[in-house]
């Protein structure tokens, strides 16, 4: 059973917390130096929040968006890569968060709203697009990311974006890798608005306040209903996640990872093979 209480938000370290009117909590992704990249810590933290803010009696509504001129910029590939990959022991706790990720986003009972200020990779993206309402600025640019860097999509991927924007539009950009940006993303549906970016906040406020404002139990139970179409598609996702984790101990990974940082086109060694 889950009881209320008021959580202790100072002990995350790369999300900010400020509590305004009307039980509005506005969270900001908060490594601007590195582009709010998700290294372990930030991971660990944007997949236990959703628990806090679930319980919180103080919060109706939820806003997250990224400190400075990102969003979140993708895994750090220093953590994601460089210390994980072909590390068993390392791996096995990763897939098990990355999974609650996603589902903690999915039950938290309240409604999220994502204000996607600029770029967002990796689990950034996963927030983004997971948030009940997503609001992105008209000039601010998304990929998955996945098969660039050599491994399959799975983080969220595969339980939202063919919901979102149709199969042949994720499979389009989920195997491509494209940047979308603000317009295109809301012309394919992959987010709910694009606003120019002066009106992004403001709009992601109003929306907030719209929420906060309404039948709080007719809301939640309207998420909770609608949420009934991604957990249908959890065998797919854990499959996905199955499969991206197998990458991390190929070759290919290696390869995409330092074309990455080195601004360079990659020569994966699957394409070698034969």
């Amino acid at each position: 059973m889950t009881i209320d209480h008021v959580p202790d938000y100072s002990r995350y370290q790369h999300l900010l917390f400020e509590k305004r009117d009307n039980g509005i909590l506005w969270i900001t992704i908060n490594r601007p130096e590195a582009m709010n990249a998700t290294n372990r810590r930030l991971h660990t933290e944007l997949t236990e929040v959703w628990k806090d803010v679930g319980v919180d009696p103080e919060v109706r509504v939820a806003v997250i968006t990224g400190a400075g001129r990102a969003f979140s910029a993708g895994g750090d590939l220093e953590d994601m890569v460089d210390r994980q990959a072909g590390n068993w022991d390392k791996m096995v706790p990763v897939i098990r968060e990355a999974a609650d990720l996603v589902y903690n986003v999915m039950r938290c009972p309240k409604p999220i709203i994502s204000a996607i200020n600029g770029v967002a990779v990796g689990a950034g993206l996963v927030v983004a697009l997971l948030a009940d309402i997503s609001i992105m600025a008209e000039d601010a640019r998304v990929t998955d990311g996945h098969t660039r860097l050599g491994v399959a999509a799975g983080d969220h991927a595969v339980i939202i974006w063919p919901l979102l924007c149709g199969m042949a539009k994720a499979k389009y950009y989920l195997l491509t890798c494209d940047f979308i940006d603000g317009k295109e993303a809301e012309r394919i549906g992959l987010v709910s608005l694009s606003v120019p970016r002066d009106e992004l906040l403001d709009k992601a406020t109003e929306v907030a306040e719209n929420l906060a404002g309404g039948a709080q139990w007719a809301i939640r139970w309207t998420k909770r209903a609608l949420n009934l179409w991604l957990e249908q598609a959890s065998p797919s996702f854990e499959a996905s996640l199955g499969y991206e984790m197998l990458g991390f101990f190929g070759p290919d990974v290696k390869e995409g990872s330092a074309a990455i940082k080195e601004k360079r086109p990659p020569v994966y060694p699957s394409t070698l093979d034969g």
